[in-house]
């Protein structure tokens, strides 16, 4: 038994731990549960009992050997590694700056506007990007000869003569998901509608070829002008301020009736002025006939809304081409 000892002790002097790798390979050879220490322990009830003062006295030793040698070159490695990398640990130097990002602010003030209408009892419905003439101009009462439906004002997919092959458009609006809803679902319908729409406009400060807007729906027995009206001012106040300074005006909208304009005071370095951040009305009984929906039973009314200009608004940003432009100098100012 003292010879099986003598072995293991010599093979612990002669192991060579140079890595983290041969380090822990010395501790599952010899110190871990199934090493060779564990299970020269283990032979101990096979020594005659005249002889198991001496044989534990060894088997001490060799494991206090083991242990010493694992936590002498476990301090080594890491003294090592420490000299090497030293500047890593030097609290003194500045850190470098971690760039996490952020979300845009368009996405911000999008995110802001559902949780409002979310709280006001609203739904979320989306819908294509790719519209037909039926959903972006007929059912929502626009006239054959409304300037909207012209090339220089609408970018068309596909313009076609036949009058059994329907136009496609990028949609200019939001509305056709009104549309989509009110066919697919009886009222009651209570939902905005986010997304993309695009223009056939001059890039300018104040307008851009795309943009993105949140456009609302009520329809049910007895809705009424004033719940329109009481549903923008908690908007306003809900996204504003309970200051915020707001005008409602009349207006005209092909698929509303009567229509209005919501304006809200925009303080600047000229002293200030009224800008519009949303129209809206109540729903045309046409509107309500080119889905299958009774005029007579229901009513409803209808907003609309400019992300890009209340988040211009929200943000004080005077032009709305920084917002497409991805320049990270700007955008690093709406981190959080």
């Amino acid at each position: 038994m003292i010879d099986k000892i003598e072995a293991i002790k010599q093979e612990i002097e002669q192991f060579n731990i140079d890595s983290e790798e041969t380090l822990e390979e010395f501790r599952l050879r010899f110190l871990s549960r199934k090493g060779k220490i564990q299970a020269m322990f283990g032979m101990m009830g096979d020594v005659p009992n005249e002889q198991k003062a001496a044989v534990g006295k060894a088997m001490n030793e060799v494991k206090n050997l083991a242990q010493s040698t694992f936590d002498q070159a476990k301090e080594e490695l890491a003294s090592a590694q420490k000299k090497t990398f030293g500047a890593l640990d030097d609290i003194s130097l500045p850190v470098e700056p971690a760039y996490t990002g952020s979300f845009h602010p368009l996405t911000q003030a999008l995110n802001q506007i559902k949780e409002i209408f979310l709280r006001l009892g609203f739904n979320i419905a989306d819908g294509p990007e790719l519209e037909d003439d039926f959903h972006n101009f007929t059912a929502l009462n626009f006239p054959k000869d409304h300037p909207a439906r012209d090339m220089q004002d609408t970018f068309f997919v596909r313009k076609s003569d036949d009058e059994n092959t329907d136009d496609l458009v990028l949609r200019t609006h939001t509305s056709p998901v009104q549309i989509r809803l009110m066919k697919e679902q009886a009222p009651p319908v209570r939902s905005i509608m986010p997304g993309r729409v695009y223009r056939n406009e001059a890039v300018t400060a104040k307008s851009y070829f795309q943009f993105n807007q949140v456009e609302g729906l009520y329809v049910d027995e007895k809705v009424t002008l004033g719940e329109l009206i009481e549903t923008l001012v908690m908007f306003s106040k809900l996204m504003y301020g309970s200051d915020v300074k707001y005008r409602v005006r009349p207006s005209f909208f092909p698929f509303t009736e009567p229509s209005m304009e919501m304006d809200i005071w925009w303080e600047n370095e000229k002293g200030g002025q009224w800008l519009e951040i949303l129209g809206a009305g109540m729903v045309d009984p046409n509107v309500f006939e080119a889905v299958g929906i009774d005029p007579e039973k229901y009513t409803g009314y209808a907003f609309g809304m400019g992300v890009d200009r209340i988040a211009m608004l929200r943000y004080g940003i005077d032009d709305i081409r920084l917002l497409y432009d991805n320049d990270i100098r700007f955008l690093q100012q709406f981190e959080s």
